[in-house]
């Protein structure tokens, strides 16, 4: 998750290759001590706090490992996708990189891309919950270890809410396009949006077919890879509903998700009354933009009147730490510092992240994340993004045509049907 377009090189950490000798442990050098290790580390925690966590524990490790130089890349969150997938077409993979699991993973997996894990971590496995591996876990195999984990839901400010005579959060699809039309009227900006990078247009499209369709549709249409089906096509209609009636900030087209100008700044700094984005949303809008304090709420995507899924089906993700296949024991070790216990909860508590092991539960402090955290505890089904459930061609062309549909360069019966195209030209 995710966001700021720039390479920040750490000034922790040393310049070097990434170390391309597999080993199930720490080397040793001829003499019997340590041999000096240099692994990789990618990710994509470019706000605070968990940039500056991320700084600190690479810091600890490597004071606890004189050894061991971690190199870290830390990207921006559509910078950080390009690049990996880069690299990964190149037929590498960092030594440690994040990931959100789901068919993206499988896709590097089955290229020989990634560590299989499984039988180094059974000293730790048993301590996350089983919600957060699922992502990374494929036929009984472990591929990564979960730092993350929560869903998308509508971020808003209760202040422009007041303004706009909206005395509570709208339940169904009906009452929130009701609720836009309100704020618009009162002169509020409904919704920011970051249009330039796509991919949080696509949860528009991803919960209302939830709604609409349930959960078996989005399982079904990863099987047979046809979106042109009914329920499909009426959330693409839907999403034209919501464009129709221009919700968005001026120049939501060109804007980012994490600038100074950029969707999260929009929603922090009170221009808009609604976004509709994951966990990270109240850390990202205070550092991109000031922040709402208490006027900041969360509710869930609304139901559908006559949809087959359910208000309490959640969709979203987490975040996991995945080893590339030469990987040395080194990386793995780290990624089990940087998941142990008592370092894991200090990124909960200061709301950086969201519970992925038993009894972490008590950590969470902020009264918003705490409603997203029991929300996920009183899921009745839970949806990956699918711009990371789907193979990477897949997950483009669902973020590319939603888009369209929102911009008005498509028809919601051309998206689903070029989404149609490209699933099931991959799947051949």
């Amino acid at each position: 998750m995710k966001r700021s377009v720039v390479l920040i090189a750490a000034a922790v950490l040393l310049a070097g290759c990434g170390n391309s000798g597999e080993a199930a442990g720490p080397q040793q050098s001829q003499a019997g001590s340590p041999a000096k290790v240099t692994f990789e580390w990618w990710h994509l925690s470019t706000t605070e706090p968990l940039k500056s966590i991320y700084a600190k524990r690479a810091k600890e490790y490597m004071a606890e490992h004189p050894n061991v130089t971690i190199k870290m890349t830390v990207l921006e969150n559509d910078a950080y996708k390009s690049k990996l997938t880069t690299v990964t077409q190149s037929g590498k993979a960092p030594d440690v990189f994040a990931t959100w699991g789901g068919g993206v993973l499988k896709q590097q997996i089955d290229a020989g891309l990634v560590k299989d894990v499984t039988g180094d971590v059974g000293d730790v496995i048993g301590g996350f919950t089983p919600a957060a591996l699922s992502a990374y876990q494929f036929d009984g195999k472990t591929y990564a270890l979960p730092t993350d984990i929560g869903m998308v839901g509508f971020w808003y400010n209760k202040k422009l809410f007041a303004k706009a005579g909206i005395s509570e959060p709208p339940a169904t699809w009906s009452a929130f396009l009701d609720d836009v039309r309100k704020l618009k009227s009162a002169g509020v900006t409904p919704i920011a949006l970051a249009g330039k990078e796509k991919w949080p247009g696509h949860y528009y499209w991803a919960y209302l077919a939830m709604r609409i369709g349930g959960l078996p549709a989005l399982q079904q249409a990863a099987a047979d890879h046809d979106f042109t089906k009914p329920d499909f096509l009426a959330a693409a209609q839907q999403v034209k509903a919501l464009a129709d009636l221009q919700p968005f900030q001026n120049g939501f087209k060109g804007a980012a998700y994490s600038t100074p100008d950029g969707q999260a700044a929009t929603m922090g700094d009170g221009k808009a009354a609604m976004e509709l984005m994951g966990q990270w949303a109240p850390s990202v809008q205070k550092d991109a933009g000031k922040g709402l304090g208490d006027d900041l709420g969360f509710f869930p995507f609304p139901a559908v009147e006559g949809g087959k899924g359910a208000v309490t089906d959640a969709f979203g993700g987490g975040g996991g730490m995945a080893l590339g296949a030469q990987a040395p024991g080194e990386a793995l070790d780290f990624v089990k510092f940087l998941t142990e216990k008592t370092n894991h909860s200090e990124a909960v508590t200061a709301g950086a992240v969201l519970p992925v092991l038993k009894g972490e539960e008590s950590a969470v402090k902020d009264p918003n994340l705490k409603v997203v955290a029991d929300a996920l505890a009183s899921a009745t089904g839970f949806q990956l993004f699918l711009d990371q459930a789907y193979p990477p061609a897949v997950g483009q062309e669902v973020n590319d045509a939603v888009a369209q549909v929102i911009n008005g360069a498509k028809t919601p019966e051309q998206a689903v049907q070029s989404i149609t195209e490209v699933a099931k030209s991959e799947s051949e």
